[in-house]
């Protein structure tokens, strides 16, 4: 199949769409996530109240998470310092550097671990190649980081190929695999 690398496991709205029981249904205990336009809007660094509240509810759930970020120790510690999450800068994606780094430092079985961002050619790469479980989500808003606006036009390209691949990919409230038929 072409470009299955860049085909996520699930496609959701959002990270919020992500509930502590419907983790632990698919036997998730540790979420790793994109930082920007991921986890936070990139030109809104404090996070949202949704947010938070997310984050309680994986920390009552006994859900850990993790971001994994291409951006600087600096901005990354800066980013989350008030969220309280562990991080990893840096990291390279879609090499599966970062990812790998917290599997061995976590001793995680990477069937206990998915990778939610959005970005195929980033997030949903660095996963397959870590051998965990892709989540893809819609940006948190449209305009991106400069870096960013490449790496959008050729995933723009190959959105179109995995659609036609798997027509039952499709954006979900809840983390439903899609079918190769």
């Amino acid at each position: 199949m072409p470009l299955e690398f860049l085909t996520p496991t699930y496609m959701v709205q959002s990270i919020y769409d992500l509930s502590v029981p419907e983790l632990k249904a698919h036997g998730i205990t540790t979420v790793l996530t994109d930082l920007d336009n991921t986890l936070l809007a990139w030109n809104n660094p404090e996070g949202t109240p949704e947010l938070r509240q997310w984050l309680a509810e994986l920390r009552q759930g006994g859900i850990e998470l993790v971001v994994i970020s291409n951006n600087t120790n600096k901005r990354v510690a800066k980013a989350v310092a008030p969220l309280q999450v562990d991080y990893v800068a840096w990291s390279l994606k879609p090499l599966p550097r970062g990812i790998d780094y917290v599997l061995k430092k976590h001793h995680l079985n990477p069937h206990e671990v998915i990778m939610v961002g959005d970005q195929l050619l980033t997030d949903v790469w660095a996963a397959h190649l870590a051998g965990v479980r892709s989540v893809l989500v819609k940006p948190l808003i449209e305009s991106d980081m400069w870096q960013s606006w490449l790496n959008r036009r050729i995933e723009k390209q190959a959105k179109k190929v995995i659609f036609k691949e798997h027509p039952n990919l499709k954006w979900e409230k809840s983390l439903r695999e899609h079918t190769n038929h």
